[in-house]
């Protein structure tokens, strides 16, 4: 167990919290989902009311490590104004000689903003590469510290971006290893739910794995074999497995190159892995397309984009036994009607089990979205903030940025 942010005291302290305010923007630059930032106040709020001095960070999309307009924390900071009652100013620039002004002079209890943690090449540098290369690795120790001199507490929100190296997430802590490092509430409680469901879940343990690829899931899938009692496959990786197979998929987007990595799961899971019996096909994927389901071999020119009704009806029955469930990725293209209805219907199927009293995990920002457009979200015991941290956790890989914080 790792220390949280309730068991230091902040009061007249530098706060450094690492947030995951990476939140979708539209064309004007407006805020289209503010889960992250809303599920990140429990931690802000604790340490304003406590007097701490808070400095906030974190990234925002993929800028190429420089300022761009297009990727700025501004609409994070006004956004953060509104929840928490206070002017939220945004610091531009952090990385100079002397402490900025407007955090040198932060009053108790009041909140600074910094920009963009990506604006500098040196926050994404891999410790990998800094491994190769003595120059890379010192450009990112004296960025990292320049942060690090910011704060007296160190403070790992961020779930979504733990499994990753980033300067902020794991240098920063390092060189603060004489000042209190610990998790927020938000990085507490994704690592109870997902340590309940690896160590000791309630049984029937369930899988539902979607999603475009599976050389983003073979890890993982192979970790849950042999402690999960079923992995549901859907999405467009259901047809790697189906060319596995031997099954013709038509134009389905698959993986051919990953077949007899597929082959070798297959064979590992035996009667647990299940594929889709059916699926919703059409020539392209548009609104509205004219549709048919398909029981067998798909032919050329037509595609899979949908889990079927008999799929659904099988995968329903599997979730409505279940006690403990993990769901990572749509089971179609759900962006696009009407090849929405087969993740709609599992994401019912997974608040109706949850109702009955199951342990229901959501991670992956796709199916956040359709437990959403579902109008279920709230039924769900669980939405994970990190799609692919979530996923990396249920593999069993160690997060060094999580082992550097102190122990309780």
């Amino acid at each position: 167990m790792k220390k949280s942010i309730d068991q230091v005291d902040v009061e007249g302290k530098f706060v450094l919290l690492r947030a995951d305010f990476n939140v979708p923007l539209d064309r004007q630059g407006r805020i289209t989902d503010d889960r992250r930032i809303v599920q990140a106040l429990p931690t802000i709020q604790h340490i304003l009311q406590n007097d701490g001095r808070l400095i906030m960070m974190s990234h925002l999309g993929r800028p190429k490590g420089r300022p761009d307009p297009g990727f700025s924390l501004r609409p994070v900071a006004r956004r953060l104004s509104e929840l928490l009652g206070q002017d939220v100013p945004l610091v531009p620039e952090y990385t100079t000689d002397d402490k900025p002004e407007v955090i040198s002079s932060l009053r108790k209890g009041k909140a600074v903003l910094l920009e963009n943690l990506r604006f500098h090449p040196e926050e994404t540098i891999k410790g990998s590469d800094t491994e190769k290369n003595q120059p890379m690795k010192i450009r990112k120790r004296q960025f990292a510290r320049k942060i690090a001199d910011l704060g007296d507490v160190y403070v790992n929100d961020a779930f979504g971006t733990c499994h990753r190296d980033n300067a902020s997430m794991l240098t920063v802590p390092l060189l603060m290893d004489d000042k209190p490092r610990v998790t927020g509430f938000l990085v507490q409680k994704e690592l109870k739910f997902l340590r309940e469901a690896v160590v000791d879940p309630a049984r029937p343990f369930v899988c539902l794995l979607g999603g475009a690829k599976v050389s983003d899931k073979i890890g993982v899938i192979e970790a849950l074999i042999p402690r999960c009692d079923a992995i549901m496959i859907g999405g467009a990786m259901a047809f790697t497995f189906m060319l596995a197979r031997g099954d013709s998929v038509g134009d389905s987007l698959a993986e051919p190159e990953k077949t007899d990595q597929a082959k070798r799961l297959m064979e590992l899971a035996g009667d647990k892995l299940k594929l889709p019996v059916d699926i919703v096909c059409a020539a392209e994927l548009k609104e509205g397309a004219d549709r048919e389901v398909i029981s067998g071999a798909i032919a050329s020119g037509k595609k899979g984009l949908d889990i079927g009704p008999q799929t659904v009806a099988g995968y329903c029955d599997i979730l409505a036994t279940a006690r403990t469930i993990v769901w990572n990725g749509p089971m179609g293209v759900f962006e696009t009607k009407p090849f929405d209805a087969g993740t709609l219907a599992i994401a019912q199927a997974v608040a109706e089990a949850t109702d009955g009293g199951a342990i229901s995990i959501v991670g992956g920002g796709d199916s956040a979205a359709a437990l959403i457009a579902a109008g279920i979200e709230k039924r769900i015991t669980h939405v994970s903030t990190g799609g692919g941290a979530c996923l990396e956790f249920l593999e069993g890989r160690q997060f060094q940025s999580l082992e550097v914080l102190d122990d309780a």
